[in-house]
């Protein structure tokens, strides 16, 4: 069996979006934008109620990070093709959200991703309960300015069979360039414009 296989892991699902139009204007450079989810068994459903989920995230969160990572560089070409980068988790409904949330709020998860692109933002995430064709909502951030506003961006899709309800749905997104005819500034002009250096 493989790695993936013996952590519980039905199926990898991928996802490519390229814009080439946007507000009826041609795009200078096309938006790519990538996912891609594992759907696995939920190694907490079914049992009573756990304090400690540490064991299963330690045996599940870095095999999950590497091939997750791996396949959506891969996706986007390389490592420095990536501008901006998230995560999401949706857990099926005979689990937790504390489910979803276990496997990628760990840098057992995270950091392989975060090196594999050179990152200094977080990633930004969602984490939810859900059933099968749930949508993957992936809210994304350029992976080195957390201000620049021209990558906020969320990637969309959907899994028609999962999650199960005894399965969590793990997903990366990544972006090839920001939205198209970006025109509302970064936030560092509205800090400039209120005289100040904190955000609320």
């Amino acid at each position: 069996m493989t790695d993936l296989q013996n952590i519980g892991v039905r199926k990898i699902v991928a996802y490519t979006e390229e814009s080439l139009i946007e507000g009826g204007k041609a795009c200078a450079t096309p938006l790519q934008m990538f996912g891609v989810a594992a759907v696995l068994r939920n190694p907490w459903a079914g049992r009573a109620f756990e304090e400690n989920l540490t064991p299963e995230i330690m045996r599940i969160a870095p095999v999950l990070g590497k091939a997750l990572t791996d396949r959506i560089v891969a996706l986007a070409g390389s490592a420095a093709a990536i501008e901006a980068y998230g995560k999401a988790a949706v857990v099926g409904i005979d689990g937790e959200v504390e489910h979803a949330s276990a496997l990628i709020h760990t840098l057992h998860f995270g950091n392989f991703y975060r090196k594999a692109v050179g990152a200094k933002s977080y990633l930004s995430f969602t984490n939810v309960r859900g059933g099968p064709n749930c949508s993957l909502a992936i809210p994304m951030m350029h992976k080195d300015d957390e201000g620049k506003r021209s990558h906020y961006l969320t990637l969309q899709f959907a899994i028609n069979d999962a999650p199960g309800p005894n399965e969590i749905v793990v997903a990366l997104g990544a972006s090839v360039g920001g939205r198209p005819h970006h025109r509302i500034g970064d936030r560092y002009q509205d800090l400039a414009a209120l005289g100040s250096n904190e955000t609320v």
